[in-house]
């Protein structure tokens, strides 16, 4: 007779298992910190209001309740999202899903940009010995430069031609997206074997037609992992671009008005809602990568 596996066992061989044990261990971490680092402020309100005997349960539990904490608690930062969700209209200003919404359509236009850049330079790298000697070092030494550096050049010169609004943010969002495209799609179009190459100039292809029925459907695994990165490279260059802008709307303005006032319960609820929305993105590309590959015959 077989060994019945518990539902813990099989709860933790699969996925969902682990990942709820890595958040509560995150969570767990995140109270006793927030614990540590309001201490200070709390111990100083309570001798300012000459209460001295206070318990320690008392005054942990204090310190998940400041109006203004160093580290606000995850209960803190859950209901300022739930404030901002669901107790708002969508189209209100202080709602979290119209700035996500703001964010996201620079997102994915500098996603969709950056890929289609990446991809038509590493087909021109690799058709082209010169480029590849000569275009793909300063593509790689182009990430070497800080965003935070470039991201106010690019919005000083595109408002000096009066190219304002939604375009330099997804600009930036192509600058950071093209990169790990454009890597992945030169090491994908190259994955073909010698003999695969050799196979499509014995039936006289062309050089369009073997990257069409060969190279091509070869990178898609590169295409999709790399495009996995970039999308949550898109986000981060949406955001980055928010802050030089002075933007009043978009997830990066939360940001920014909220280090501003020192609300670090609004800045702490837009980065984790900015951390949801890559993951989703992700997922949505992970999703796309499942059917392509299954369709194609390739599903893993």
């Amino acid at each position: 007779m077989g060994k019945v596996d518990s539902p813990f066992s099989r709860l933790m061989s699969g996925t969902t298992g682990p990942v709820i044990v890595v958040v509560a261990v995150i969570v767990a971490v995140w109270y006793i910190a927030a614990a540590l680092l309001n201490a200070p402020a709390q111990r100083d309100a309570f001798q300012r209001a000459g209460q001295t005997d206070v318990t320690l349960a008392e005054f942990v539990v204090a310190t998940y309740a400041q109006e203004r904490p160093v580290l606000p608690a995850p209960h803190q930062v859950a209901a300022e999202i739930w404030a901002t969700t669901a107790e708002k209209a969508i189209t209100s200003k202080r709602s979290l899903i119209y700035h996500s919404g703001i964010t996201l359509s620079s997102t994915l236009l500098g996603f969709v940009l950056g890929t289609a850049l990446g991809i038509g330079l590493a087909i021109l790298v690799v058709h082209s010995r010169v480029l590849d000697k000569s275009l793909m070092p300063w593509v790689i030494s182009s990430q070497t430069i800080p965003i935070l550096a470039i991201a106010p050049m690019i919005i000083v010169v595109l408002n000096a031609i009066n190219v304002t609004g939604l375009w330099p943010k997804a600009l930036i969002s192509t600058y950071l997206s093209f990169f790990p495209v454009t890597v992945g799609m030169v090491k994908g179009l190259r994955s073909p074997e010698i003999i695969q190459l050799d196979l499509m100039k014995t039936y006289s292809a062309s050089g369009f037609q073997t990257l069409l029925m060969l190279r091509l459907p070869s990178a898609m695994p590169y295409l999709f992992a790399s495009m996995k990165v970039a999308v949550a490279a898109s986000l981060v260059g949406a955001i980055v671009g928010e802050l030089p802008t002075g933007a009043v709307a978009g997830l990066g303005a939360r940001l920014l008005s909220g280090s501003y006032y020192g609300q670090t319960v609004q800045i702490w609820s837009a980065l984790i809602v900015a951390a949801v929305l890559a993951a989703s993105l992700v997922t949505i590309v992970s999703i796309a990568e499942r059917v392509v590959l299954r369709r194609m015959g390739m599903a893993r």
